[in-house]
């Protein structure tokens, strides 16, 4: 008698008691509300949680409770004998049976809750999305369980329908109210429309002796001009040919449309065993996910596959991204500099005791301009600069600035490199200046460009000005000094002051030429010097009036300056 429950035991989700105060008290403890269940212990649902059936708390375990109106059930050897039969499925299609309360005039059976509801609540909820995996999964479960009952002692279910056939919390389908005749028949049969819609899933010959009562249900195209009544008289008159239910799923697998259709043959004789059935299913589920959490776990890493090459790509975007940002940053100001601002560090103002200064301008510029349009100028210009930027890469320098056609370049900073400095300007000056003797002005080709260049060399204060549009100035009187080196240079000719000059001449490489005493302007008299030209070989890139190289200059793409004479040269890194 292990089967039997108290009915003090059972917790009801809806607060009512049968008639136990201590029942009473234990929902009290529970915080049951009056309405949707609330339970407070850990083995209950959340407030929140969709009931599809009558539940309760049985031994700390939620449970579904069915609900049976009878006058008198007797414990004889019968029902004994039902109820080990209804206790010995054990089967992962099929609920287990868990006890009853046998108090007349109500009796409960106990059995396994199922929280996802039955097959007829997924069918009508249009918010799940039925594919024909899902489909054969379900069809699957509902023949393995069917043919498990068959060969127990329970041999039949008699009662099989959609909303007997339950869904678990990993989408396992469960078959459910099997069995128990002596306890589950009612005392009196109330033929209302529930008892004729209930016979919609009774075989045609049981249909005169009965006496138990796809997405749209069994006949839902029949139901929309007949009721229950008269689709159950079409089908117990076995017409020819026999009134069933019309499938209109036009994707329906064909061996599965001719199972059902034998399932539903007049003659008992021509419907198909489980066993056979189970096969036949078994064959349609190869090319289907035989379980529809295997399914939901092969589709999440699917999804989860795909998310990290989604990731891996957007990551590669974004660091790409980065990467330009960097660079263009990165062009704006010294790379040290840079990486400081982008570390979130305050760049402090650093003083530097010698660095020299390139400048230059464009001989007759405003003249030029005066010839040309100003999309032309800006053309021009970007052109050329674009030319000394490209230069510049091969040397150890800095490009501070371009104000119209000034360009302004400076070696000995962030990065200190003892007098190299000067060196680096000297060789960056020749190459400047030989470019520009072969270049040639877009717009007007005959036009011979002359620019005029000006070197000094001493110390100057440098920091990050700005926060919105930082900017990298040099301060002090260097600056201005080598800017007046420029202003009073001559065209195609690159003009050094004394303290350049004693700087290269440590070097032994550059040939320089005494201009005499010039006057700067705010500075006095000084002596000043012509750089003419280096004996070590100067790298610089290739020309850029040629878009297209031949193929000795791709193979060998840095021509080289040396005495003024070009010469093959191969980069040494």
């Amino acid at each position: 008698m292990s089967w039997k429950i108290r009915a003090d035991d059972i917790i009801l989700e809806r607060g009512k008691s049968f008639g136990s105060k201590l029942a009473l008290q234990k929902l009290n403890e529970f915080g049951l509300t009056s309405g949707r269940a609330s339970f407070s212990s850990a083995a209950s649902f959340q407030a929140s949680s969709k009931l599809f059936t009558t539940i309760g708390l049985y031994k700390g375990s939620c449970v579904a409770i069915k609900k049976i109106t009878k006058k008198k059930v007797e414990i004889n050897k019968k029902l004994l004998w039902e109820i080990k039969q209804a206790r010995d499925v054990t089967h992962e299609n099929t609920t287990r049976f868990l006890g009853a309360c046998i108090e007349c005039p109500t009796v409960l059976i106990i059995t396994e809750y199922c929280p996802k509801g039955s097959l007829k609540d997924v069918l009508e909820n249009e918010a799940i999305r039925l594919d024909w995996n899902f489909k054969m999964s379900l069809i699957h479960d509902i023949v393995k369980g069917m043919a498990y009952l068959h060969s127990s002692d329970v041999g039949v279910h008699g009662k099989l329908r959609s909303t007997n056939c339950l869904i678990d919390g990993r989408f396992v389908l469960k078959i459910s109210d099997f069995g128990l005749p002596t306890l589950t028949t009612p005392h009196q049969i109330v033929k209302n429309i529930t008892y004729y819609e209930k016979m919609l899933w009774v075989a045609p010959e049981l249909l005169p002796l009965t006496v138990i009562p796809v997405r749209g249900g069994p006949f839902a195209a029949a139901r929309q001009y007949l009721d229950y009544q008269g689709i159950i008289s079409r089908v117990a008159a076995k017409e020819n040919p026999p009134f069933r239910p019309a499938i209109e799923n036009r994707d329906f697998p064909e061996e599965l449309l001719d199972l059902t259709s034998e399932c539903w043959s007049d003659n008992p004789d021509d419907r198909p065993h489980f066993d056979y059935i189970k096969i036949t299913v078994r064959n349609i589920m190869k090319d289907f996910c035989e379980n529809l959490m295997d399914d939901l776990l092969k589709r999440m890493e699917q999804y989860a596959t795909n998310l990290e090459a989604l990731v891996s790509e957007k990551t590669e975007e974004l660091s790409q991204e980065k990467r330009r940002t960097e660079e263009l940053l990165y062009q704006v100001l010294p790379r040290p500099v840079a990486q400081q601002l982008m570390a979130g560090e305050m760049v402090q103002p650093e003083q530097f005791e010698c660095v020299t200064i390139y400048f230059s301008d464009i001989v007759g510029f405003t003249s030029l301009c005066a010839k040309s349009t100003p999309m032309q100028v800006v053309d021009f210009l970007n052109d050329l600069y674009s030319i000394f930027d490209k230069i510049i890469g091969y040397y150890d320098v800095y490009k501070v600035e371009t104000i119209g056609d000034a360009y302004m370049v400076v070696s000995g900073l962030p990065t200190r490199n003892g007098n190299c400095h000067a060196k680096q300007i000297g060789l960056l000056a020749l190459a400047i200046l030989q470019t520009v003797q072969n270049y040639t002005v877009a717009h007007i080709p005959d036009y011979q460009l002359k620019l005029r260049i000006g070197i000094h060399s001493g110390p100057v204060c440098a920091g990050v000005v700005g926060q919105k549009m930082p900017h990298y100035c040099l301060i002090g009187d260097t600056v201005n000094t080598a800017s007046r080196m420029e202003s009073t240079g001559d065209a195609l000719k690159i003009h050094v002051s004394e303290a350049t000059k004693e700087l290269l001449d440590k070097f032994g490489i550059f040939t320089l030429e005494c201009r005499g005493e010039v006057e700067l302007k705010g500075k006095g008299v000084f002596t000043t010097f012509w750089l003419v030209q280096s004996s070590e070989p100067n790298i610089c890139p290739p020309s850029v009036e040629d878009e297209h190289l031949s193929p000795e200059q791709e193979s060998n793409p840095y021509p080289l300056i040396y005495m003024g004479n070009s010469v093959a040269f191969e980069k040494s890194m």
